[in-house]
């Protein structure tokens, strides 16, 4: 499936780089920009990256699964990783709204 139609990226090359990223440091944070630089890309118009946040957490998720990872490791980083992306969420509807209030 096509994810960033503004550099012809797919679902299944995130989640190479995902899994890339994880072997190199299982526990750290992974961003979309993380993402794009590993892949020697930059985000445009940035539409993609909340789907780009999704298979992050999904891909995590099992990557963990099939590492056996403690319940609780798993959970809170997990945790983690959706109040990052709420925060992104809220932080862009801010900055979208504030630029509609200019115009």
């Amino acid at each position: 499936m096509l994810v960033c139609s503004c550099n012809y990226i797919t679902d299944t090359e995130i989640k190479d780089v995902i899994n890339q990223l994880l072997d190199e440091d299982c526990w750290q944070l992974i961003v979309p920009a993380k993402v794009y630089h590993a892949m020697a890309k930059r985000g445009r118009c940035c539409g993609c990256f909340p789907t780009v946040v999704d298979l992050i957490i999904n891909t995590t998720e099992e990557y963990h699964a099939r590492r056996q990872s403690t319940q609780a490791e798993v959970v809170d980083f997990i945790a983690r990783l959706k109040t990052f992306h709420e925060e992104r969420r809220r932080a862009d509807l801010e900055r979208r709204q504030g630029s509609h209030r200019a115009a």
